[in-house]
């Protein structure tokens, strides 16, 4: 594998006695898309602040193309495509002009942004809204052109906060063609997302945060095979936890390696499933849903099914 475009190592934030980042590594590497999941207060955020030079870890140490974050910040952003979970557009120039005033500030020259525009547009499929303002654009146009204008930079590197929240699933479909595309053009991406459809199309390896630590790491669908069963049954419908609470139905149990619960849904995980089908099969008030396990199985086994509140 080549050397890595950015890394962290060891990294450590505090906030008075809480502990939001702790010991943290990783490295992205040319052409991939690192994913970083984990439920609310995980530590996702602080850690896209840490990279970009926002926030200053307590300790560890961040590199990117050969240079420290924060002490050559300058340097590195020059190099970074950044798209922030807030709609950060100038809601006063329209498309073109969002594209050439942020251009700028990379020091580029007024001829060379021109002459990108128009392909920055047709890749955000807004050509036909390159006089519109923001206000006048849907929720996934503004998703787009904010990751147009990420790209005025002809970044190596971008970083992704949860860029497709809020979108319906044409937009999201949408923005994950054009993410794959950068990616085939050997682009690198760091991704946060608490989409796990998302996370498991894009991404070539997860990073699993939890309290501010790294928990599990490697290719979705390896991740999936090391820590869950293949098959998944689902079971709702009237007396769907009585298979849980009730001993007469200790047979039924035992025909899964581990059982879940939420609100009324009966999680059965299996190595095989067919014979827990046929025993649910003579409960016909029960519904059962068969599938394969998937990524949202994983990020619930190593996080938890709880709730966690935002702040």
């Amino acid at each position: 594998m080549q050397d890595a475009l950015f890394s962290c190592t060891d990294l450590v934030k505090r906030y008075g006695n809480s502990t939001v980042v702790n010991q943290l590594s990783f490295a992205i590497h040319p052409g991939e898309c690192l994913g970083v999941i984990g439920p609310n207060g995980a530590g996702k955020t602080t850690t896209i602040r840490m990279c970009l030079g926002l926030t200053a870890p307590d300790a560890g140490r961040i590199t990117a193309f050969g240079q420290h974050m924060p002490r050559e910040a300058l340097a590195i952003k020059q190099r970074l495509g950044v798209v922030s979970q807030m709609d950060t557009l100038d809601p006063d120039f329209d498309c073109a002009e969002n594209l050439m005033v942020y251009g700028r500030y990379f020091g580029l020259a007024d001829a060379v942004i021109r002459e990108r525009i128009p392909r920055l547009l047709e890749f955000a499929a807004l050509t036909h809204k390159a006089g519109a303002r923001p206000g006048e654009l849907s929720g996934g146009m503004k998703r787009r052109l904010s990751l147009a204008r990420a790209l005025v930079n002809d970044p190596q590197l971008l970083l992704l906060d949860e860029p497709t929240t809020g979108l319906d699933p044409q937009a999201r479909h949408l923005m994950w063609e054009r993410l794959q595309w950068l990616l085939q053009q050997g682009k690198s991406i760091l991704l946060t997302t608490h989409f796990m459809d998302e996370a498991e199309r894009l991404c070539s390896r997860l990073l699993v945060l939890d309290h501010g630590r790294k928990i599990a790491e490697g290719r979705p669908r390896e991740l999936i095979a090391e820590h869950l069963e293949p098959d998944v049954v689902e079971v709702y419908g009237d007396g769907a936890r009585d298979l849980v609470e009730r001993d007469e139905f200790a047979s039924v149990r035992s025909l899964a390696a581990r059982i879940e619960t939420s609100g009324e849904t009966v999680f059965f995980y299996t190595g095989s499933a067919m014979p827990l089908l046929t025993a649910l099969s003579v409960y016909p008030q029960l519904r059962t849903l068969h599938r394969p396990a998937n990524l949202e199985d994983l990020f619930l086994k190593l996080t938890g099914r709880q709730i966690r509140e935002e702040g």
